[in-house]
């Protein structure tokens, strides 16, 4: 027997390189859960691996791409005791970060681990989580990288988010829009920042109570810290480009939470914490127990993932193709 499968070659530079391959159907080892998966999402991570520019550098060996999607346990190897045929499950980032302290290792879909655009996908049990009681498979998709981002760099390290805090958010891609959801859920006053006056009335409709166009505002932290009092939190998806900003947007003792993959050239300069006793902590996604949190706190408060568009399976290159583009907002699926 046999699956589909999408799969980037070695040496790829782009995601123009992907294409569907038959492979035969996996099996599940000890300790192992095989997966047949019904949706995926995309990140931005993924551009980055298909043009080999991930940490790893250009693919070694042809590779199956992406680390988020969920599906059902179609079955179960020797050893397996948290799940069973038919559970609705999600893939964990990380397969061997369960709980506490960092312990990263390969991430699904970097090469280095499988990744999981495919009909079936074999993965430990370790690196499955169950999914929300209250989403569909699509939403699910959404969280395993960029729901976990956003949930940890509200939630977790030192500065955890409080009922009545202030969140910047930036841009209006997958971690920022789970983290408007997160915050707003949480009790909190969301600024997002965009430079689309477009995109703008749709993350105000969404519930951030004021937004700003970078483009129009080019000095966007000073100008939050001076005019709206400044925020406790800013979900830092820049980079080195927009660091300086972000710490410039903070009130006193606040925190910016720097996952920074999308503008990662400059040099920022650290007089914005100094002004403010503030501090900076790194995400890199999160562990499994982070993402149950999530899921938790989704169920609870009925949070839906945002979904921009939506691809079939047999569809994955447009659906990249979307996602690299300007009318991008939010999380991209593919669906089976």
């Amino acid at each position: 027997m046999t699956m589909r499968a999408w799969m980037l070659p070695a040496g790829s530079d782009g995601f123009d390189k992907l294409s569907m391959q038959d492979l035969p159907d996996p099996t599940p080892g000890p300790g192992e859960v095989l997966v047949q998966m019904l949706a995926w999402s995309i990140n931005y991570r993924d551009f980055a691996v298909a043009a080999g520019k991930y940490f790893g550098g250009v693919l070694k060996a042809p590779a199956i791409p992406l680390s988020d999607g969920a599906g059902v346990v179609a079955a179960v190897g020797p050893g397996v005791t948290k799940f069973q045929e038919g559970d609705r499950v999600q893939s964990a980032f990380f397969m061997r970060w369960e709980e506490g302290p960092p312990r990263m290792g390969p991430a699904l879909g970097d090469g280095m681990a499988p990744g999981v655009l495919a009909e079936l996908v074999v993965l430990p049990e370790s690196g499955v989580v169950p999914m929300a009681a209250s989403l569909d498979h699509a939403e699910a998709a959404c969280l395993p990288c960029a729901g976990v981002t956003a949930w940890n760099a509200l939630h977790e390290g030192p500065r955890a988010l409080r009922p009545g805090d202030r969140v910047l958010v930036l841009g209006s891609g997958g971690v920022s829009m789970l983290a408007l959801q997160i915050a707003r859920a949480t009790g909190c006053e969301v600024i997002a920042t965009s430079s689309s006056d477009e995109k703008l009335e749709v993350i105000k409709g969404l519930g951030a109570a004021h937004t700003v166009n970078y483009k129009t505002v080019p000095e966007w932290g000073p100008w939050i810290a001076q005019n709206l009092g400044g925020v406790d939190k800013v979900v830092e998806v820049g980079g080195a480009g927009t660091a300086e900003q972000s710490m410039m947007a903070l009130r006193t003792q606040g925190e910016v939470a720097l996952i920074g993959v999308l503008s990662p050239e400059g040099a920022p300069n650290p007089r914005g914490l100094m002004m403010t006793a503030g501090s900076m902590r790194g995400i890199f996604v999160g562990s499994a127990a982070m993402a149950k949190a999530l899921n938790r706190a989704i169920d609870v408060n009925g949070i839906k993932p945002l979904i921009g568009a939506r691809f079939k399976f047999e569809q994955a290159k447009e659906a990249y193709a979307h996602a690299w583009g300007p009318e991008s907002f939010a999380k991209t699926v593919i669906e089976l």
